[in-house]
C-alpha cells in the first residue's frame, strides 16, 4: 500500500534552523515515525529559508535592464533585477511571463523566485537554494543522525510545464535514490523492446507528496511511504534535459 503522510504543524522556518530535527519531532508529535523505506519531500520553501536565501527588496537596485524588461513584464524591478542576477539566461518573455534558465540549469519561470509564503512584510522573496543536492543530503544526514534511519529525501519546487495547463512539483534536489527508471532495452508485456522510456521517479514522488502539502495549510513536508525505489547516489541534475536534446530551446 502506497502511503503519503502530511507532516503537520512545523514552525515558522528561520535561517539555521534544522529541518531533519524538526522533521522528526513533529512526526513524534503526531504520535509517527521516521520508517525504513520512507521518502522524505520537503519544499524548497523552507529549505531556502533555513539556509538563509532570501532577500528583501528594498536594498535591491534594478539595473537599466532590469527597469526594461519590468516595463514589458509589469513585474516589480526589483524582482525583475533578483531574476536576472539568479538566471544563467533569459529562454522566453511573452505576456508578462518571464521564463529563465536559473545557475543549475533548471528552465523555469522568475529564476525560481518567489514571493509567496514568505513574510508578511510582503517585500521578501525566497531564492533557490544554491545547491538543492546538497541541502537533501543535509536534510537525510540530519534525519539520520536523530533517528538512525537512512532515507531518501526529495527536495521539490513548484513548476509550470510548456505543453501542459497547471503547475506540478519537480524535484529540484534528490539524495539517496535514482531519480530515474530507465526501461531501455528491457520488453514491454507483448515483448517488444523499448527504446526511449524513462521515468521520472524523483519527479512523480514529488508530484504525488504535493497532494497532501496544502500550501495554504503550511504542510511543506511529507512522507511518501510503501514505494519501492533504487537506492543510489542520484541527483536532481539527471533530471535536467541538456540543452542539444530539448526541443522548446
Amino acid at each position: 500500500m502506497l502511503t503519503i503522510l502530511p507532516v503537520k504543524g512545523l514552525p515558522d522556518i528561520t535561517k539555521g534552523d534544522n529541518i531533519g530535527k524538526l522533521i522528526v519531532s513533529r512526526l513524534k508529535g503526531e504520535g509517527e515515525s521516521i520508517l525504513q523505506g520512507d521518502i522524505v519531500v520537503v519544499s524548497q520553501k523552507i529549505v531556502s529559508k533555513a539556509e538563509g536565501r532570501m532577500v528583501s527588496l528594498k536594498g535591491v537596485k534594478p539595473s537599466p535592464f532590469a527597469l526594461e524588461i519590468a516595463k514589458e513584464t509589469e513585474k516589480d524591478p526589483r524582482h525583475v533585477e533578483m531574476i536576472l542576477r539568479e538566471s544563467k539566461k533569459i529562454i522566453r518573455m511573452k505576456n508578462g511571463h518571464l521564463i529563465t534558465e536559473t545557475r543549475h540549469g533548471f528552465v523555469c519561470a522568475n529564476a525560481g523566485i518567489d514571493m509567496s509564503n514568505v513574510g508578511r512584510s510582503g517585500d521578501s522573496v525566497t531564492l533557490l537554494p544554491l545547491d538543492p543536492d546538497k541541502s537533501a543530503g543535509s536534510v537525510r544526514s540530519s534525519i539520520r543522525h536523530q533517528t538512525g534511519q537512512d532515507v531518501p529525501t526529495i527536495i521539490t519546487d513548484t513548476f509550470g510545464r510548456a505543453w501542459r495547463i497547471g503547475q506540478v512539483n519537480f524535484a529540484i534536489g534528490v539524495s539517496g535514490l535514482k531519480p530515474i527508471r530507465d526501461y531501455r532495452g528491457s520488453k514491454d508485456m507483448y515483448n517488444s523492446v523499448l527504446h526511449v522510456t524513462e521515468i521520472a521517479i524523483a519527479d512523480e514522488l514529488a508530484s504525488a507528496a504535493e497532494l497532501v502539502m496544502n500550501k495554504a495549510d503550511k504542510v511543506p513536508v511529507a512522507i511518501v511511504r510503501g514505494y519501492r525505489f533504487r537506492k543510489g547516489n542520484g541527483t536532481g541534475r539527471e533530471l535536467i534535459r541538456p540543452e542539444e536534446f530539448d526541443l522548446f530551446r
